[in-house]
């Protein structure tokens, strides 16, 4: 990724590369004649997209808000490792730990860049009431202190050690903010396909929509260009996409996922889920905006994975990858 550009974007380059991945994809199928019927049937429950839980999130001043989410989305992955953590009660893997860092800012404040860039593994394991879990944790629990240490040192270097520094760098653009956040290998979330550079940055956009969300569209939440977010590529919206009949799985992959099987990051099988997710969303998009102009892949993908929250979705196994990348 160069860090300017005349003609195109980053999301260009997504959209572009995921386009081409889904045209070449042999485990994936988009089932295209479906999408105009599966756009019609989204399009009465696209509005504003809800408030963040504010109990299971921190939500407080421009400032220490902005800290938190920059924070929680440097370390917002590991959905691979998920079955083997130990969870808060009633809650999902991704809640357990948003609401660990929240408790972790209202009780001592925010987390100090200089704290982030020395944080160990085990820092981390005490932080998120995981000490004694063995196994895949362990390795979880190491790779959220080597993303904490890249961004405290990238905040230390490069943005005097103040989030918000970081966020006012990117002047209001969220292409600048994803541009900005690619120097840290751990939001660098690019996958080589048949020799071609897939760049999905799923947490670098989720922390442009978590701060939107977070603080309204004012002060650090203000982007300008929220409308250009592809979906946030993971494995709950394929798999909603998939249950609805927008994607169809190979035979053997499908069992595969459902038997359990762990899919190796950067695998063809996995490239192919997360690419021609984001590309059939595109798919239903520019099907939508035939109607309403304002749709945005960002407001599908706040949808599709809210819907994935529902127990019929649930029912059924999601792929599962170990990557630092969702």
């Amino acid at each position: 990724m160069t860090e300017t550009r005349a003609d195109r974007d980053v999301f260009d380059e997504i959209r572009e590369a995921c386009r081409s991945v889904a045209a070449e994809a042999q485990f994936v199928r988009i089932e295209e004649e479906r999408v105009s019927t599966y756009a019609q049937s989204l399009e009465g429950n696209i509005g504003r997209p809800p408030d963040l839980d504010a109990e299971r999130h921190y939500v407080g001043d421009q400032e220490t808000t902005t800290a938190y989410f920059v924070a929680l989305d440097a370390i917002n992955f590991g959905s691979g490792y998920f079955p083997h953590l130990r969870r808060k009660p009633e809650m999902s893997g991704y809640y357990t730990i948003a609401s660990a860092l929240a408790d972790r800012f209202r009780r001592e404040g925010p987390i100090g860049a200089t704290d982030l860039a020395a944080i160990s593994a085990a820092g981390c394991a005490k932080l998120f009431g995981q000490q004694d879990v063995e196994g895949p944790i362990r390795e979880l629990m190491a790779l959220f202190a080597q993303s904490w240490n890249d961004l405290g040192r990238d905040l230390v270097e490069r943005f005097e050690g103040r989030f918000t520094y970081l966020v006012e760098a990117a002047g209001n653009s969220a292409t600048r903010l994803v541009e900005l956040l690619h120097k840290q290998p751990m939001f660098r979330d690019e996958a080589l396909y048949r020799d071609m550079l897939v760049p999905f940055y799923k947490r670098a956009q989720i922390l442009a929509s978590d701060l939107a969300l977070a603080l309204d569209g004012r002060g650090f939440g203000r982007f300008d260009d929220l409308q250009k977010l592809t979906i946030f590529a993971d494995n709950l919206v394929p798999h909603v996409l998939r249950l609805d009949g927008i994607l169809t799985y190979d035979r053997n992959l499908l069992d595969r996922i459902e038997g359990g099987d762990l899919l190796a990051a950067g695998s063809e099988e996995e490239i192919e889920i997360r690419a021609c997710a984001v590309h059939a969303v595109e798919l239903v998009a520019e099907n939508l905006r035939l109607t309403n102009a304002q749709t945005t892949s960002r407001d599908l993908d706040i949808l599709l994975w809210t819907r994935g929250q529902r127990p019929e979705y649930k029912a059924h196994p999601r792929h599962r990858t170990r990557s630092p990348f969702y």
